[in-house]
């Protein structure tokens, strides 16, 4: 049941960048999808005056979207209709439209095209860089989320494959994975991803349990905030506060803080006692 959400919520990840394209250039029309099965289905259009953007399956290669994610670069033509450099695929639906100035921007990660932004206009228009960065900006920002949803994507399946148990060897990247999932949950808006991240949290600490080298004595109910979670779960790998802002994109006084107020709270004197007593009470893995 969670691939039909994972790709409603990448949907409406392209509807909110194609909107703030818009938003943030001159282009009246703007339009993108990702690729699904090697073509890139346009899900998202914004400012058309008709109908005729609908449907449009750009492959790679192909079109002046093709290019760019070919070239894993942005391409112009401001006279889609008379460019030599691209081919002519898709001109039933951006001439249909009436498009003649054309943006297409290649949604890169990790050195692969993942799908396309475009921003057209109905008139010849010729782009600088005021017009093309702060487009670029916006492709940019779903490549990072992507990437970012990618990775947790990947801790979900190697942390919940099965079993109860993990044995002491496999603890330590448990205990790095947490750390991890705390430090990508800290970045994201999304409410959905963050609530999916937090039940592979706790399962993470329910499968470290029972570390004998911890002991089992119970301590008071204690209650972190979340970012002295993300604070103490780096701090467990060894992290020095400095490391730690910049992997939570803080300030280094900052995690001092809420340093403090978790070894407060969990009544310790160092941040070695504050983990221990964390774990005891089934707050870290």
């Amino acid at each position: 049941m969670s691939a039909p959400a994972t790709l409603e919520s990448e949907t409406e990840l392209v509807a909110n960048a194609v909107r703030e394209l818009a938003r943030r250039t001159r282009f009246p029309v703007a339009f993108g999808g990702l690729i699904e099965e090697g073509v890139v289905s346009v899900t998202s259009i914004v400012g058309a005056r008709t109908r005729s953007l609908d449907g449009l399956r750009v492959r790679p290669e192909r079109g002046l979207g093709g290019r760019a994610m070919m070239e894993l670069r942005p391409r112009m033509t401001s006279d889609y209709g008379s460019s030599q450099q691209i081919t002519h695929d898709y001109d039933v639906f951006v001439l249909g439209e009436g498009l003649r100035t054309l943006l297409a921007l290649p949604i890169i990660v990790q050195g692969r095209p993942r799908g396309v932004l475009y921003a057209g206009g109905w008139d010849e228009e010729q782009v600088g860089g005021v017009t093309t960065a702060p487009a670029m900006q916006v492709a940019q920002s779903v490549a990072d989320e992507l990437r970012i949803r990618d990775e947790v994507q990947r801790r979900i399946q190697a942390n919940t494959g099965g079993g109860d148990a993990v044995a002491p060897p496999q603890r330590e990247e448990l205990r790095e994975s947490f750390a991890e999932l705390r430090s990508i949950a800290a970045s994201l808006d999304d409410a959905e991803l963050r609530a999916r991240i937090a039940r592979v949290e706790q399962r993470l600490v329910t499968l470290a349990g029972d570390d004998p080298t911890v002991s089992t004595s119970p301590i008071p109910t204690v209650r972190l905030s979340p970012r002295e979670t993300d604070v103490l779960a780096c701090a467990a790998m060894g992290a020095t506060n400095a490391e730690i802002a910049t992997q939570l994109g803080l300030r280094e006084g900052t995690i001092k803080a809420y340093l403090g107020t978790a070894m407060s709270k969990l009544d310790a004197s160092t941040r070695h006692a504050a983990v221990t007593r964390a774990r005891r009470a089934g707050l870290l893995p």
